[in-house]
């Protein structure tokens, strides 16, 4: 994924299918400049941490 996708997702209404690890996951922030994205699993809220906009998939 691209970090403008990342940012359209994360700023939309609606709720997009993301993965990351396998894992379905909310995108909180997305950092353009430095291409990151903080996220966390769906059922785990609290689990918040930073990873690669690239390494995230939109199903």
């Amino acid at each position: 994924m691209d970090t403008q996708r990342a940012q359209e997702i994360a700023i939309s209404a609606t709720m997009a299918n993301v993965m990351y690890d396998g894992k379905k996951i909310y995108i909180e922030h997305v950092d353009q400049q430095n291409g990151t994205a903080t996220i966390h699993p769906l059922d785990q809220p609290n689990q918040k941490q930073s990873v690669s906009v690239s390494s995230l998939m939109e199903s």
